[in-house]
């Protein structure tokens, strides 16, 4: 298998090898069960989890207390949204969400409208931004739920949660925003923010795959919640299973080191995704920016290429990883579901490619990735039919 310039770090990032220092002794030295009380072994790996616990929570604003830690932000989103409706189910059976979330938040209020929930699903306009005056047509005395992403997985644009918590608050509904893409790339505090529910993934911010939390309000107001996943009672009993002490340690690590570089790797990366969108612009017409141009993350750049079939467009360039979306919907051959909502034409949405910058790529790598893919285009409509090129 060929190696390939790394341009898809919204689908994952690489474990930071300062992460991976951290974890080791978990996985075999100090290889303990949190759970168990009796001995040094457990009482270790207990005291790695609750430090791991405190640091995820500082960086949000919260306290300990109120941070679950879960397999994943996937699993975080389900107990955020099937654990709400659950508990507050007599009070109201209606969420409102956007039509660009997540998979992981779509494909949770679909379960729960076939359990005869009311979902509302909210538009975007064309740079990807929700309209603030839709959330407020939208919430209703019987809403229990926003959910509202901090920054889109595929568009990287972020999203105005602390004006949309609030006019949740307003009608009286919780607001969860599902922070997977956003944590360790743009502030985020929960009590300014005024935020109910938090999902948070480690493998975004160059920490270890698995393992991930969701931030719950334990006061003003506090938020029930009914687990999804049962046996032994652990974190609480919100979540059980053992918990993946390797894992959370390198989600505290990885989150300390996003802490403290977090606004010198903000001003790198937007730095080389304005230089990659310069050059393409540069050596081709015809190239479009999907999502805002400035509220949106430094790392990403999503494109479209008119003139230009899709599947061809992907399946063929080399030397280069990257996607033309989520990575939960690669394997679909339909066009984006965010980039369709944002009003493009099926043709245009399947032509596009995701670019994401991570801290380990240079100037020398957008340079190069900008040259193949310019030539892979210019190539691609040299040979297009006429129909495509319209």
């Amino acid at each position: 298998m060929t190696r390939r310039i790394y341009m898809d770090a919204q689908a994952t990032t690489p474990v930071d090898p300062r992460v991976l220092e951290a974890m080791l002794p978990w996985f075999t030295e100090r290889f303990g069960n949190p759970a168990s009380k009796t001995h040094a072994y457990g009482w270790e790996a207990e005291e790695a989890v609750e430090e791991a616990r405190a640091v995820l929570a500082s960086g949000i604003g919260a306290e300990s207390e109120e941070i679950v830690f879960t397999g994943g932000a996937t699993e975080a989103d389900n107990l955020a949204i099937l654990g709400v409706a659950e508990a507050y189910a007599p009070r109201g059976r209606h969420l409102v969400t956007v039509a660009t979330e997540h998979r992981a938040v779509l494909d949770s209020c679909q379960a729960l409208e076939a359990k005869g929930w009311r979902v509302s699903y909210l538009p975007v306009g064309r740079e990807g931004l929700i309209d603030l005056d839709d959330l407020r047509k939208a919430v209703t005395s019987e809403t229990v739920l926003v959910s509202l992403m901090q920054a889109n997985n595929e568009i990287g644009v972020i999203q105005p949660v602390a004006e949309a918590a609030r006019i949740a608050h307003e009608a009286g509904a919780l607001f969860h925003c599902d922070a997977a893409q956003g944590f360790g790339k743009e502030p985020l505090d929960v009590v300014r923010m005024g935020l109910d529910l938090v999902s948070l993934s480690a493998h975004k911010i160059y920490g270890p795959k698995g393992v991930g939390a969701l931030y719950l309000r334990r006061s003003k107001p506090r938020v029930r919640l009914s687990p999804q996943i049962h046996g032994g009672g652990h974190e609480r009993g919100l979540r059980s299973g053992t918990l993946n002490v390797p894992g959370i340690v390198g989600f505290a690590k990885a989150w300390e080191l996003c802490r403290d570089e977090m606004s010198v790797e903000r001003v790198r990366l937007s730095g080389l995704r304005d230089r990659l969108r310069s050059a393409l612009e540069s050596r081709l017409d015809g190239v479009s920016l999907n999502g805002h141009p400035s509220l949106r993350l430094p790392g990403n750049l999503n494109l479209s290429f008119a003139g230009v079939d899709g599947e061809a467009l992907i399946t063929g360039l080399e030397g280069v990883a990257l996607s033309t979306g989520s990575a939960c919907t690669s394997a679909s051959l339909e066009p984006s579901y965010v980039l369709k909502a944002l009003g493009l034409p099926d043709g245009l949405a399947r032509a596009s490619l995701r670019f994401g910058l991570g801290r380990f790529t240079t100037a020398a790598e957008v340079d190069e990735v900008a040259g193949l893919v310019a030539a892979h285009v210019q190539r691609l409509r040299a040979i297009a039919p006429k129909e495509v090129l319209a």
